[in-house]
């Protein structure tokens, strides 16, 4: 994700504030009953572990906006967002994830690990758990997971 690495250490005067928190904005892409998770090789502390992709929504953007945006650099796809996933869960301060279902539209071209990661997985409900979570990333991937069907 581009910046995300607010996840472990936010950027010092890098925030856009709602309701006092920085909105980190990350997609549950959903394609033929499977999700897609995205390995992340950046930072160090964060290497080897999965994620939704996304990243921090930008003054003056929309999260929706965001997340277009965020998957356009990191995976080279022009995604729709769907729904809010309800739920907001803290990254470290002042950071909040707020997660969206999105999907690709037909023809879309399949999605590549641009940025931040080094392998990306579509992933049926079985194996889900197959991959080891960020932890901030675990409710999200639950409540995704309950849309797959």
């Amino acid at each position: 994700m581009t910046e995300r690495t607010e996840r472990t250490a936010p950027a010092a005067g890098s925030e856009h504030a709602a309701e006092g928190r920085v909105v980190v904005v990350g997609a549950a892409l959903l394609r033929e009953g499977r999700l897609l998770a995205a390995r992340r090789s950046a930072p160090p502390e964060l290497a080897g572990r999965w994620e939704l992709p996304g990243g921090k929504v930008e003054p003056g953007e929309a999260p929706e906006e965001a997340l277009v945006r965020e998957l356009r650099e990191e995976l080279g796809v022009e995604a729709e967002p769907v729904e809010r996933i309800p739920g907001e869960w803290p990254l470290r301060a002042p950071y909040v994830l707020r997660v969206w279902t999105a999907r690709l539209p037909a023809g879309s071209a399949e999605p590549k690990p641009l940025q931040d990661h080094d392998e990306l997985r579509w992933l049926t409900p079985a194996e889900i758990w197959d991959v080891d979570w960020l932890d901030q990333d675990v409710p999200a991937v639950r409540e995704a997971v309950a849309r797959l069907g």
